[in-house]
């Protein structure tokens, strides 16, 4: 018998992204503002290296975009990812399951 097919890689990527903690509350706080990589850093409890990892993770699946700001480096939400989300009230719906990112991670 064959399985269905993933709706899409979407979903994968997606799902691989925010299934680790660190990146849901990298998420949650760039959903409030954009923060630099140190900014975000101290304010997580997290090292600059880990925190930049994270985002790469994160911008590889189209959740966050980062700029180069002087010598800092920026992280933000993904303009189309941030209009996906406000059609939902901040709830990310992939079919197979959702995410809602105004609760706190449990």
């Amino acid at each position: 018998m064959a399985t269905k097919k993933v709706k899409s890689d979407r979903c994968v990527t997606m799902l691989k992204a925010l299934a680790d903690e660190h990146r849901w509350d990298i998420v949650r706080t760039l959903l409030a503002e954009s923060l630099s990589v140190s900014e975000l850093g101290a304010r997580l409890g997290m090292a600059q290296p880990n925190v930049s990892k994270h985002l790469g993770t994160l911008r590889a699946a189209g959740i966050v975009v980062t700029e180069r700001v002087g010598k800092e480096v920026h992280g933000s939400i993904a303009p189309a990812f941030r209009a996906e989300l406000s059609k939902n009230a901040n709830r990310l719906d992939l079919g197979c399951c959702s995410f809602d990112f105004n609760s706190p991670r449990k």
